[in-house]
């Protein structure tokens, strides 16, 4: 090599040895602040379900602590998917007061909903709150407490008469969402078939040893 190709070839080199290192300090740099973001999003997805699960327990009814007394089940017909599924419990002097679910919807209109449904040792459902969605804003979406109370007419049933558990449209005393029957019947049916996992298994749930962290 020529003495005059030599600061070319430097130039390249030091051109590429840059563009390298820019492109390392980019994918580092992306890298962290996907990671801090995902730490940021997990945050805040703990801190809704835990008011979401005050939401659906009755004030004052358990002294224990729901959040960390917890078992994991399984059923794909009842509670809507293959992976397992939390149980929260709440008790009152060692006595089972209620639990509260977090089962699929798996035929919302544009996806699976994920929700969670209490339910007291008697099987009455105590409340009912969507945690992620992707139905239609406007429409569908009103299956959240913050956009409509729609989710609200579900405090007080259990699983009574078959009527309870189907919508107006279809015969039963369950009000749909305007634009969304879909999405109504997919969480009417949900609930349903919580309330069903519930009177099958109640005593077992009530007997499992707590477990520790999510899976």
């Amino acid at each position: 090599m020529s003495g005059a190709d030599k600061p070319a070839w430097r130039r390249a080199w030091i051109g590429a040895a840059l563009l390298g290192l820019f492109a390392a300090i980019g994918a580092a740099t992306l890298a962290i602040t996907e990671h801090l973001t995902r730490e940021r999003i997990a945050e805040r997805q703990r801190a809704f379900e835990l008011d979401s699960l005050h939401a659906v327990l009755d004030a004052g009814s358990y002294d224990n602590d729901p959040a960390s007394d917890v078992v994991h089940v399984r059923d794909r017909e009842l509670l809507g998917t293959d992976a397992p599924v939390t149980v929260h419990r709440a008790r009152r002097g060692g006595r089972p007061v209620a639990v509260v679910l977090l089962p699929l919807a798996p035929d919302g209109y544009t996806g699976p909903i994920r929700f969670m449904v209490g339910i007291d040792a008697d099987g009455t459902v105590t409340g009912v709150r969507v945690l992620s969605h992707r139905e239609t804003p406007g429409l569908g979406d009103a299956i959240d407490a913050d956009k409509s109370d729609w989710i609200e007419q579900f405090a007080g049933r259990s699983l009574g008469e078959p009527e309870q558990w189907l919508v107006k449209r279809d015969g039963g005393s369950v009000d749909q969402l305007s634009g969304a029957t879909i999405t109504s019947r997919a969480v009417v049916d949900a609930v349903r078939h919580a309330l069903l996992y519930f009177d099958a298994h109640r005593e077992q749930l009530f007997a499992a040893p707590t477990e520790s962290g999510d899976r």
